[in-house]
This record gives C-alpha cells, sequence and structure tokens, in this order.
C-alpha cells in the first residue's frame, strides 16, 4: 500500500525553482503517493494544517527560514518530516547530517529511519537550530534573498563583516540554574542543533537530541576582536576563550538593561526580549540518514 505524503516546496528558496519530476518520480517509484497542493498565497503552515489528517508524512523543500515557518503546525499535527534541502545555508540538514543532493536526501526519506530530536522555544516561538540576539539579527537584516540566491554561504560572511562595522555592544542580564550574570556583549547565541550561520558551530559537543540548550555571550571590547575567533567560531570551540561566556542549561532568560533587542532564529525574526528559552525534548520526529541515526545518539 502507498504511503500517502504532503509535499510541499518553496520555490523562493535558493533552489526552488529546479526540476522536481526526478524528485516525483524517485519518491512515487519508492512507494509514495505525492499530494501537492497550489499555495494560492497560503502559508506551508497553514496547508500542514489542511493535509495533515489525510496523509501519514510531510516533506518539506526549502531552507531553514521554511521548516521555522512551518514548525508550530508540524508540532502541532505530530507527522514525521522529511527535508529537502532546497535553502542557503540548510544548517538543520547539517546538524542532521543530510546529503545536500536531492536523489540522496529522497532515498533518506524512502528509507525510513526516523529519530525524535529537541524542538527549542523563545518565548512563545519555537526554533530547530540557533536563537541569536546581537550581530546576527543585523547579519539576517543585511541578508537579501538575491544576496543569498547568487553568492550563497559567502552571502552569509559579507553580511557579518558589514554587520560588525554597524553593531554596537548592549548591556543584558542572563539567568539560568546556574544564577544572575549582567555583562556587556556584542551577541547572545542560544542553540538547539548543532549549525548555524551557514556553517558555524554552536558547540563541538553539541546534539539535537541532548535535552540541553547551549550559550555564548560574545564579550569582546572591540568589534575587530572577533577575527581571532573566526576559527572557534566555526569549530564550537568557545569554551576556553576568556571573552567569551558560555553555559549549557534547559531553560534560560535574557532580559536587556536598556531598550529591547531583536530576536532572530533560524534567519527569521522572532520577536523581542526579554526572552525566555526553553526546551521541548524530542518534539520532532525526522527522517534522517543511518549515519545521523548513530552520531545523535548521547
Amino acid at each position: 500500500m502507498q504511503r500517502r505524503v504532503l509535499l510541499l516546496v518553496n520555490k523562493k528558496s535558493r533552489r526552488g525553482q529546479i526540476n522536481y519530476d526526478q524528485v516525483r518520480t524517485q519518491l512515487t517509484d519508492g512507494g509514495l503517493d505525492l499530494i501537492e497542493p497550489r499555495a494560492r498565497g497560503d502559508e506551508p503552515s497553514q496547508l500542514i494544517l489542511q493535509h495533515a489528517p489525510h496523509v501519514e508524512m510531510i516533506v518539506l523543500g526549502g531552507g531553514d527560514g521554511t521548516i521555522n515557518q512551518s514548525l508550530k503546525s508540524l508540532l502541532k499535527v505530530q507527522l514525521p518530516l522529511g527535508i529537502l534541502p532546497l535553502g542557503t545555508a540548510n544548517d538543520l540538514a547539517r546538524t542532521l547530517q543530510l546529503p545536500t543532493d536531492l536523489q540522496g536526501a529522497c532515498e533518506v526519506i524512502l528509507a525510513g529511519h526516523r529519530k525524535s530530536i529537541d524542538v527549542g522555544w523563545v518565548n512563545d516561538r519555537p526554533f530547530l537550530n540557533v536563537a541569536s540576539i546581537g550581530v546576527s539579527v543585523t547579519v539576517t537584516r543585511r541578508l537579501s534573498q538575491g544576496a543569498k540566491s547568487r553568492w550563497g554561504v559567502l552571502a552569509y560572511i559579507w553580511a557579518a563583516m558589514g554587520a560588525m562595522l554597524h553593531c554596537r555592544p548592549f548591556t543584558v542580564e542572563i539567568i539560568s540554574s546556574a544564577g544572575r550574570r549582567t555583562t556587556k556583549t556584542w551577541q547572545v547565541a542560544v542553540g538547539n542543533g548543532r549549525n548555524y550561520g551557514g556553517g558555524l558551530t554552536i558547540h563541538k559537543d553539541a546534539k539535537i537530541d541532548d535535552g540541553l540548550l547551549d550559550l555564548y555571550s560574545l564579550e569582546i571590547e572591540r568589534s575587530w576582536h572577533i577575527l581571532p575567533l573566526i576559527p572557534a567560531l566555526w569549530r564550537g570551540t568557545l569554551d576556553p576563550v576568556p571573552t567569551v561566556f558560555t553555559i549549557h542549561d534547559a531553560e534560560f532568560e535574557i532580559r536587556p538593561l536598556h531598550r529591547p533587542r531583536r530576536i532572530t532564529a533560524d534567519g527569521e525574526m522572532l520577536g523581542h526580549t526579554p526572552a525566555s528559552f526553553r526546551l521541548e525534548p524530542k518534539a520532532l520526529s525526522v527522517f534522517v540518514p543511518t549515519i545521523s541515526l548513530n552520531s545523535l545518539e548521547h
């Protein structure tokens, strides 16, 4: 018996305009009965809620923003999720070790190996990768869809360089089970997954099913002081750096001492501080390759 599948593709994602005939053929030959509703202005989240009673799984084609915009609906319907990485950064796909080519991504879905992963929440909005206050907000605002489509991950690097020139440090209070910390920072990042920002690593030991959020606060004196930190940001080895505060917990609160700060997560703007971060363990079932299925165990 064929399994009924809701297939939704964000045509505005970086690779959203490619020909999907091969994808359709591969998935249908593998025993999936595809339902592909026309968007007609509806967001993916609305289509998920509409079609969930009639399907057994959902396949989303797009980037991290596409998945984030659909996340509340995905959590509500509790159907397994297959991912076709079509975005620019594809940070969730990196964390899950998914193939970036569509044939490989389809093979993962057809193989049927599933893993339940954690979901982070900032105030009333869920996220999967990293939520940030500070520099990353400016990076997100400076990134245009055209730049991402043309330059790919290089667009993030260019936007980050410009952001560091225009940003200023700010003061926040960080509250965790370890106590309260008032600090002047350029960025506070709270990670649920492992990767963010087109290849950066929140922490080298972070897993998306470990029941922990990983926080760092970038407490450098000058913007150019970030340059020697780039290798550590890439590898997720900020723990021993004296100008970076790191902590791991299941809940955090971030309170600004002056004006509210904007929050970004998974490439989307998600509100303002004060921000309460919490974790919902093993809340979303996703199809993963066997290599990820094994490495995600903790």
